[in-house]
């Protein structure tokens, strides 16, 4: 089958030719100027744009939409490789095979001999096998863990990272009182003014609240995102009923704002 034929295939097990398909036509003479000029590097933003679009489908439980945004990071991952297949590096089958044997190598306890049932013991497993890998097993323990992350992910998988071998608080109340003791650090760089101490204290006390988080099961990132939702509909709803008072948000002053702020607050979301 051409790639013209596929480009129109609407057979369900072909789509992804049909995808890789079009692809290589966007991309050849005669196709998208914009497909055209792209490169790895000038699509870095774009991957990780869809990524996090893909996130916030899945959060918002509209299906119709995650499905879509699973697309457009698919997407991404044919790009990718059609890039790397005109430059003769590697192609997407390249890339579906390293990533089968992967699973493959990494579940030796379901397409091996190994007895681990665990959930603790599969994720002990996974890490020494990823280690001895890489060659590893003389590096640092945390060598590379969450390069490339937002910070508030990786101080997460970091944590994560170190509780593997024991390095944890016993309990959430000795992680509770380090986030106080940061605070009050934090509060005493404040009122002596050292700009530099004063952020590092801050990123300690940050860390000991991702901690805190991850100790009481939750996932950091969502409730920041939570929380990022809560202030947009505040401020939304504090925006209504000032433009109800006839005032913009450029007339008002902070006091308006601070009054119907109070009354969002009251409103049932």
């Amino acid at each position: 089958m051409d790639d013209e034929t596929m480009m129109h295939c609407k057979e369900p097990s072909r789509q992804i030719e049909r995808l890789r398909a079009i692809m290589h036509r966007l991309r050849a003479p005669g196709g998208c100027p914009w497909d055209a000029e792209q490169t790895h590097e000038s699509l870095i933003s774009n991957l990780i744009e869809e990524a996090y679009e893909c996130v916030d489908a899945i959060r918002s439980g509209n299906l119709v939409h995650m499905r879509e945004e699973l697309g457009d990071l698919l997407l991404q991952v044919v790009f990718h490789s059609e890039l790397a297949s005109e430059r003769g590096d590697f192609q997407l089958d390249d890339v579906a095979a390293a990533i089968s044997d992967k699973l493959v190598h990494r579940h030796p306890h379901v397409f091996g001999d190994s007895r681990v049932s665990s959930t603790d013991g599969v994720l002990a497993q996974w890490d020494a096998i990823k280690r001895a890998e890489k060659g590893e097993q003389d590096r640092p323990y945390l060598h590379g863990v969450g390069r490339g992350l937002p910070a508030l992910l990786r101080a997460m998988k970091l944590q994560k990272k170190a509780s593997k071998v024991g390095f944890d608080w016993p309990d959430a109340a000795g992680v509770m009182a380090k986030v106080e003791e940061e605070m009050r650090e934090l509060s005493d760089e404040w009122e002596r003014g050292d700009e530099q101490a004063f952020a590092e204290e801050w990123g300690d006390l940050v860390f000991s609240l991702v901690n805190l988080a991850r100790v009481r099961n939750m996932d950091p990132e969502v409730l920041m995102a939570q929380a990022n939702r809560k202030f947009e509909h505040r401020f939304a709803a504090m925006e209504k009923l000032l433009r109800e008072s006839g005032l913009s948000l450029e007339e008002a002053s902070l006091e308006e704002m601070e009054d119907r702020w109070q009354n969002a607050k009251g409103q049932k979301k």
